[in-house]
């Protein structure tokens, strides 16, 4: 019913730039809150930062002042906009979406099928 298309991770070197998109399609009748997590190995799933569809967002201290939320309503995108990167910013990173479906209006928490981002030193 609803997918999440994830794209922008790669390789680059610390102090380098990325930018994450995700882009939601299918039968969307609203979206409220979009996000990126990230899983590095051996470790939980951690949200990164998150946005709301009003514009409000929060972010894990640990990317505070590096990384930045943004989202298109219109297309239904969210971006990531990393800067700064770390070693320790490596993960596979998850776009995360709160969907509530046209037609059925059931409401639910949808995934991206994740994106490698690798920060070397």
């Amino acid at each position: 019913q609803v997918q999440l298309v994830e794209s922008g991770g790669g390789l680059v070197q610390a102090g380098g730039s990325l930018r994450l998109s995700c882009a939601a399609s299918g039968r969307i009748f609203s979206i409220r809150t979009m996000g990126w997590y990230r899983q590095a190995p051996g470790k939980e799933r951690e949200l990164v930062a998150a946005i709301t569809s009003g514009g409000g967002s929060n972010y894990v201290d640990s990317v505070k002042g590096r990384f930045t939320i943004s989202r298109d309503n219109a297309k239904n995108t969210v971006y990531l906009q990393m800067n700064s990167l770390k070693p320790e910013d490596t993960a596979v990173y998850y776009c995360n979406a709160d969907v509530t479906v046209a037609l059925s209006k059931s409401r639910g928490d949808y995934w991206g099928q994740g994106t490698q981002v690798t920060v070397s030193s």
